[in-house]
């Protein structure tokens, strides 16, 4: 059985200059506390999930190249190349993608920042539903977990194109404080994976909350 290779941190570097070109040049982010993001080390950024554009946003406004878990539907005709070259990981939602799993822990073990939409899928962007997924990458790897908020993207759909937010509006995208999500054990039980998860959605919530108040969305 051939190993999964590592994700590219060149392609993700491309991806990320790609999307500050096509993010600023169709709507206006507004990025505040993209300092809090550790300049080097492994991260985890936990991001809420409203729009398709969300992830492409993040990529674009973050100071360092990012690897998003990204469902495998996504990965049709020509952007199935275009992402796995850009250093994003196909994940199956469906099941225990093992491949995905390890793609993503080596993307931490080698130092890199993983993205990941912990709600599993798009919908209120309120992070209300977690998926165990976060807690387990974050205390597999002891990675450091930056909450983001990104806010204004579902707020009003183009004219020419409903599926996207309205050109040049503005999209507010809020770093948190990073913090550690596991008890300082290191265990992996199942006891010790929820209490993670309770952990991070406090955490969460309490980012988005503040995000809203700051940004007055």
């Amino acid at each position: 059985m051939t190993t999964p290779s590592l994700p590219s941190e060149r392609g993700a570097d491309i991806g990320r200059r790609i999307g500050v070109g096509l993010m600023y040049g169709l709507w206006r982010p507004r990025v505040l506390g993209a300092w809090r993001i550790p300049a080097t080390g492994p991260v985890i950024l936990a991001v809420n999930h409203s729009h398709n554009i969300d992830g492409p946003m993040v990529m674009g406004v973050a100071p360092r190249p990012v690897h998003f878990l990204i469902k495998k539907e996504a990965f049709v005709g020509p952007l199935d190349p275009f992402l796995t070259g850009i250093g994003q990981l196909k994940v199956d939602r469906a099941s225990a993608d093992r491949t995905a799993i390890t793609r993503a822990l080596d993307v931490l073990a080698a130092g890199h920042v993983l993205g990941i939409f912990p709600e599993g899928t798009r919908g209120e962007g309120d992070f209300a539903s977690l998926r165990a997924g976060l807690a387990y990458f974050a205390v597999r790897s002891g990675a450091p977990i930056v909450p983001v908020a990104v806010l204004g993207s579902s707020d009003r759909p183009g004219r020419l194109i409903k599926a996207l937010p309205a050109l040049r509006s503005r999209v507010d995208v809020v770093f948190g404080d990073p913090f550690e999500a596991g008890d300082g054990s290191g265990r992996r039980t199942r006891k010790a994976l929820d209490g993670a998860t309770e952990r991070i959605q406090k955490q969460l919530t309490r980012h988005l909350e503040n995000a809203r108040r700051l940004t007055r969305r």
